[in-house]
C-alpha cells in the first residue's frame, strides 16, 4: 500500500438529521403555523395552547361534577388518497375529527379535547397546515378543543407527496347519564339523520370503481352538472354532536328522550345498529322511507352492487340512527329538524334475535336514473 493510498481510513463526512430527510426546523415552523389554529378551538377547561409535552384539561371548569371520561379514536381511511391525489387537503380533517366525535356523542358523551397525529415522508410546504386548518375547523363544529397533537416526518415510509391522519378525543358524560342502549325497547321508533355524503367509510371501493369505470373525477358529476365529483366524494363527514347533545341528557327530572343512537360507518346500517341492540331485540329498517341521495345512487349503478352490499357498504344517506319510544318520535324528529337535521323516520324495533334487517329495495328511482345516465353519457 503506497503511502498516499487511504481507502481504509475512517469516513469524517458529518451527518445531520436534515440530510437524512426530517427537517426539524420545518417541523418547528409548521407548530408556529398551527398554534393559531388550535387556540381558535380553546372552551372551558382548555386553553389550547400548543408546543407543551402534554395538553391539560379542566373537568371541573367545563362544569363536571362527577363524570365518566369517554375515549375514542379513529382515521380517515383511504379518502385521504382521494384528498392527496386532487389537492383537497382543506377539509379531510373535519372528516378525522367527525369520525371521532361521532363515535362519542353515541355513549352520551360531550367531546372535550381533541389530538391529531399527521405522519409523511416530507413536510410540503402549506400541506399540513391546510389538514390542521380543516382538523381544527372539525373540533370547533365538535366544540371540543385541540390540545395538541404529533407530525411525523418519516422519510421512506411514503410514498412522495402522501401523508396519513390518526384522531383521538375525549369526551365526558355525568355518571349515569350515559347512554349504553339499555332502555331500548320492542315498538321503539328508529330515526335517522341525513348523511353529508359518503362520509369516511366505502372508499376502497369507491376508488375501485374510479379506476375501472374510467370516472373524469374534475368534471361535472353526471348526477349534478353544477358540481364537480370529485367534490361530490371528497364531501366532509356531517358533524352531529351540536343538534344531538342536548337530547341524550336528562331534561325536568326526565330522562333522556334518545334511548341509543348509532354511528351509521364501516359497516353500514346492518351492522351498526345492533351493537346499541340489547339482546333479543332487532332493528327493522325500511330502506323506501327515504330517497338514496343521488351520489349513492350513481355509486350503486356503476358498480351494480347489490342492495344488501350497499347496506353494509355504505350509509346510504343515513349518518346517524336514534332509538326513541314512540311518543316521542315526532317531536323529537322536529326539533332535530329546528336544529339543522334533516329527519326520517326509518324503522322500528322488535322482538327477535339482536340484529338488524333492512327491507325494501335499496335501488330506487333515482339509482335508476343514474344507471341511465351512466349508459347515455
Amino acid at each position: 500500500m503506497s503511502e498516499t493510498d487511504n481507502s481504509s481510513a475512517p469516513e469524517t463526512r458529518s451527518y445531520s438529521y436534515e440530510q437524512a430527510g426530517v427537517s426539524i426546523a420545518a417541523g418547528n415552523a409548521l407548530v408556529k403555523a398551527i398554534a393559531p389554529l388550535a387556540r381558535a378551538t380553546a372552551r372551558p377547561g382548555a386553553d389550547a395552547e400548543l408546543g407543551g409535552f402534554g395538553g391539560f384539561f379542566d373537568l371541573k371548569a367545563a362544569g363536571y361534577k362527577d363524570p365518566l371520561l369517554v375515549a375514542g379514536n379513529d382515521g380517515v381511511g383511504t379518502k385521504v388518497k382521494l384528498a392527496i391525489d386532487h389537492d383537497r387537503h382543506d377539509a379531510i380533517g373535519i372528516d378525522l375529527v367527525a369520525m371521532c366525535v361521532n363515535d362519542l356523542i353515541v355513549q352520551g358523551a360531550e367531546p372535550l379535547l381533541f389530538l391529531d397525529y399527521f405522519a409523511t415522508g416530507k413536510l410540503e410546504n402549506g400541506i399540513a397546515e391546510r389538514v390542521v386548518a380543516g382538523i381544527a375547523e372539525g373540533c370547533k363544529l365538535a366544540g371540543c378543543a385541540l390540545i395538541g397533537g404529533e407530525t411525523a416526518e418519516m422519510p421512506g415510509m411514503y410514498a412522495a407527496g402522501d401523508y396519513d391522519l390518526a384522531g383521538f378525543c375525549v369526551g365526558a358524560v355525568e355518571r349515569g347519564e350515559q347512554l349504553t342502549g339499555d332502555r331500548v325497547a320492542a315498538g321503539d321508533v328508529l330515526l335517522g339523520l341525513a348523511s353529508s355524503g359518503v362520509h369516511s367509510n366505502g372508499y376502497s371501493l369507491v376508488r375501485r370503481l374510479a379506476a375501472d369505470k374510467g370516472w373524469k373525477l374534475d368534471r361535472p358529476a353526471l348526477f349534478d352538472n353544477e358540481r364537480l365529483l370529485i367534490d361530490h366524494l371528497i364531501e366532509p363527514t356531517r358533524i352531529y354532536v351540536k343538534s344531538l347533545l342536548p337530547f341524550t341528557r336528562p331534561q325536568n327530572g326526565a330522562p333522556a328522550r334518545i334511548h341509543a343512537l348509532a354511528h351509521i360507518t364501516g359497516g353500514g346500517l346492518l351492522e351498526n345498529i345492533p351493537r346499541v341492540l340489547p339482546k333479543g331485540l332487532h332493528a327493522h329498517v325500511n330502506a323506501d322511507a327515504w330517497e338514496q341521495p343521488r351520489l349513492m345512487a350513481f355509486l350503486q349503478a356503476q358498480g351494480h352492487i347489490e342492495p344488501g352490499e350497499m347496506a353494509r357498504t355504505f350509509n346510504c344517506g343515513i349518518g346517524m340512527v336514534l332509538a326513541v319510544a314512540p311518543d316521542e318520535a315526532e317531536a323529537l324528529a322536529a326539533d332535530l329538524a329546528a336544529a339543522g337535521e334533516t329527519v326520517f323516520t326509518v324503522g322500528d324495533i322488535r322482538e327477535g334475535e339482536r340484529g338488524c334487517t333492512v327491507t325494501g329495495s335499496v335501488e330506487t328511482w333515482s339509482a335508476r336514473e343514474a344507471w341511465e345516465a351512466t349508459h347515455h353519457a
